[in-house]
């Protein structure tokens, strides 16, 4: 064989293994595209039949839920349960709040200061001026030292309206506690401030009950209120509730009569006109002093009426005015053994200011004693002792005693050594501030 032959056999070769391999690929090609084909159609066959079931599925959930709910529609809807709130604080009433500032004040007070809250003194009393016409420096720090519960004024204390009207004013300002400041203006023959000069006068009580009107008290009542507020006063001891019911009574031109019913109309009528005025009335003097001729300035005076006389006339009048709303009672020096079974002075008997006053006729108001220095309290007992027995019998105040600085360091003393309680203090101050805060601008 030729090389001709040899390179003919040679290509003839190669031509073989291209035309295998082409054949190699193309199967391989082919066997691919079969291959996706199948898995193609499979997968699709899948999906098929997987949204089938999830058809399937869906409706047989939506079928369940149905009967639920149709199970549902017969079974009442329950009340929506309200979420757990805190109920408002309620509102408080104006007595409840002058309640809690009456407790707070009391409160913050030291007990020097509590036991100084119970007096009413004369101005001179602490200032240690033989007449006192004008509040300055010397009123001021007289009122620090002595923080008084209030200051009472006579006729001597007056000069004119201005002079009046100043030293009032700046005595409230002094003061390290709301003063009361008081005078006894009844009308008629008791008028320290008419019989100055100043504002109209009025008939005298026994005047006002002849005529029969108890308009006529009322009225009485708005002009010496009016009077008195507008010069700064705000306590008046008065009306007299007394009953003049015995021949030449000591309270015979000082009362509105011998009729009860009549005199309690009479009473309750000042009264009212008073408080009108910003003016606070104090009944005087339980239990009743007008059956008696005799004058507890000047000595013991004993009233020899029974309990019954007493309780259908003369504690009538009184229980007339508490139902009224009396705000200040003041209790006398008389003794009166129906009531008090002793020859006491009415001032220092429990059983008459705290059973019969307090707990039988209900009044809730400040009581007050007559003036310690009247010579029936101050003739027979010290003015410690004076002091601390009508505490002891349930006095709240105490009325110009003979020495005031003795009579305080008594009380003192005794709420300190135990023979007082300090809360019956408390109590005490708690009625006074009472009235006097709720006469006060809110604080």
């Amino acid at each position: 064989m030729g090389n001709n032959d040899k390179l003919q056999n040679r290509r003839e070769l190669r031509r073989k293994r291209r035309v295998r391999n082409q054949i190699i690929s193309y199967v391989v090609l082919i066997l691919l595209i079969l291959t996706a084909a199948v898995g193609i159609v499979f997968a699709t066959r899948r999906l098929l039949f997987d949204s089938k079931s999830a058809r399937q599925e869906e409706t047989e959930n939506k079928e369940l839920i149905n009967d639920i709910l149709a199970e549902e529609e017969s079974i009442a809807t329950p009340e929506p349960v309200p979420e757990e709130t805190t109920p408002p604080e309620p509102e408080l009433t104006a007595e409840e709040k002058l309640d809690e500032l009456v407790e707070s004040k009391v409160a913050a007070m030291s007990l020097e200061d509590k036991v100084m809250g119970l007096f009413i003194v004369t101005p001179e009393a602490i200032t240690g001026v033989s007449t006192v016409i004008q509040a300055g420096e010397g009123t001021q720090q007289a009122l620090n030292q002595y923080p008084v519960g209030g200051l009472i004024y006579f006729k001597q204390n007056i000069q004119s309206e201005e002079q009046l009207k100043t030293m009032l004013e700046n005595t409230a300002q002094c003061a390290k506690y709301p003063l009361f400041l008081a005078v006894d203006e009844e009308g008629g023959s008791v008028s320290r401030v008419a019989a100055s000069g100043i504002g109209p006068e009025t008939a005298g009580a026994a005047d006002i009950g002849a005529a029969g009107n108890t308009d006529n008290a009322y009225q009485a009542g708005v002009s010496i209120g009016s009077t008195l507020s507008g010069l700064g006063f705000n306590l008046d001891f008065a009306p007299v509730a007394d009953l003049a019911n015995a021949e030449d009574s000591i309270m015979k031109e000082r009362s509105y009569g011998t009729d009860p019913s009549a005199v309690s109309g009479f009473v309750a009528s000042m009264k009212a006109g008073l408080e009108e005025q910003g003016v606070t009335a104090c009944l005087k003097h339980f239990p009743g002093i007008g059956s008696t001729t005799g004058d507890t300035h000047e000595g013991m005076v004993s009233l020899p009426r029974t309990a019954e006389q007493f309780w259908a006339e003369e504690l009538a009048v009184f229980q007339a005015g508490i139902d009224a709303g009396a705000d200040m009672i003041m209790i006398s020096h008389v003794s009166v053994p129906a009531l008090t079974g002793d020859n006491e002075p009415c001032i220092f008997s429990r059983l008459l200011v705290t059973d019969i006053l307090r707990e039988q006729m209900h009044f809730d108001g400040v009581v007050i004693t007559d003036a310690l220095n009247m010579a029936a309290v101050s003739e027979y007992n010290t003015a410690e002792e004076a002091a601390v027995r009508a505490i002891l019998a349930g006095c709240d105040m105490l009325l110009m005693p003979e020495d005031f600085e003795q009579a305080y360091q008594g009380v003192l003393k005794a709420v300190q050594n135990g023979n007082i309680a300090e809360e019956r203090i408390n109590d005490s101050l708690k009625r006074i501030y009472r009235i006097k805060y709720a006469d006060l601008p809110e604080q």
